[in-house]
């Protein structure tokens, strides 16, 4: 019995307009009329109205995350994994879909389905020069148009100090999840068993309040990393942290706020694992970039 990935995440927002216009801009699909959105494997976005009573209560004040449901190989998995979730706590069947329902330790709601995966075929993208090796051959480059995520890889909440280990084990003893850093003063990276992101979730308690901190969207590469940011400043939204590539998990990065709550990061090449990597403890925080984009603070 396997979590594969983020099946879905659902957000209760206090303007639905204004986050739908972002997550446009950011260059989800739309599906339809509707307030939900899709990657190009299939994974979905949902807003709905902050007082939708069908969400699980918000941990913390105006729009943010609500629930990540996580997608698992098979029916079978659904009801293992549902029982072993309901042990210490209620859980809610959706009778259209099966899915299963319930509330994690630090109040996010955490949910189970079956997967439904888009197949993606990778696409066609320039290999890379070096001296020495140098692929790319008569084929200029082109700008890479308009940038679309290819997958949601991982989810990144923030957790009390008091507590941690408890919410952690929900994931870990309850769902299987694999850590695969743990950060003494941050908190844990955690892996989905059968994902080999090197994280699809983080709880991190650094900040010591639950909240919603940010949501990871994989494109292909560093050049739409930047280039999909560059159009988001350019519709008028906001940039919270700029270009770099992160020490834990290797991946480039940039950050936009987001009217949902929280930030939404454009990433590309992160580290892929497998069982046989870590969980590698950190009694000292590592950096937090291997570099990170700086500007010339004479000219602003």
């Amino acid at each position: 019995m396997t979590v594969m990935r983020v099946e879905r995440v659902v957000y209760g927002v206090t303007d639905l307009g204004e986050c739908t216009r972002f997550f446009e801009d950011f260059g989800l699909e739309r599906l339809g009329e509707a307030t939900d959105f899709a990657t190009r494997t299939g994974q979905v976005l949902q807003l709905r109205p902050a007082d939708d009573p069908d969400l699980p209560p918000a941990v913390e004040p105006g729009s943010t995350l609500r629930e990540i449901v996580w997608g698992v190989d098979t029916e079978e998995s659904l009801e293992e994994l549902a029982s072993a979730l309901g042990a210490d706590r209620e859980v809610r069947r959706d009778p259209a879909t099966g899915e299963a329902h319930a509330v994690d330790e630090t109040g996010f709601g955490v949910g189970l389905a079956t997967i439904k995966p888009t197949v993606f075929n990778g696409g066609t993208y320039p290999a890379w020069n070096r001296t020495g090796d140098a692929p790319r051959v008569n084929t200029p480059l082109e700008h890479p148009g308009r940038v679309r995520p290819i997958r949601l890889i991982h989810v990144a909440l923030n957790i009390p100090k008091a507590g941690k280990e408890e919410a952690v084990a929900l994931y870990t003893g309850r769902l299987g999840f694999k850590p695969s850093e743990r950060v003494k003063e941050v908190g844990q990276f955690l892996r989905a068993p059968g994902d080999s992101d090197h994280h699809t979730l983080l709880l991190g308690h650094r900040a010591d309040r639950a909240s919603m901190n940010h949501t990871a969207w994989e494109v292909a590469t560093v050049d739409e990393v930047i280039v999909g940011a560059n159009d988001m400043i350019d519709k008028g939204w906001h940039e919270s942290r700029y270009l770099g590539r992160h020490t834990v998990g290797s991946n480039y990065f940039r950050f936009i706020q987001a009217p949902c709550g929280g930030r939404v990061e454009f990433a590309s090449d992160m580290d892929r694992v497998d069982d046989n990597y870590g969980p590698r403890d950190h009694e000292v925080t590592p950096p937090h970039t291997i570099f990170a984009l700086k500007r010339d603070r004479e000219n602003p």
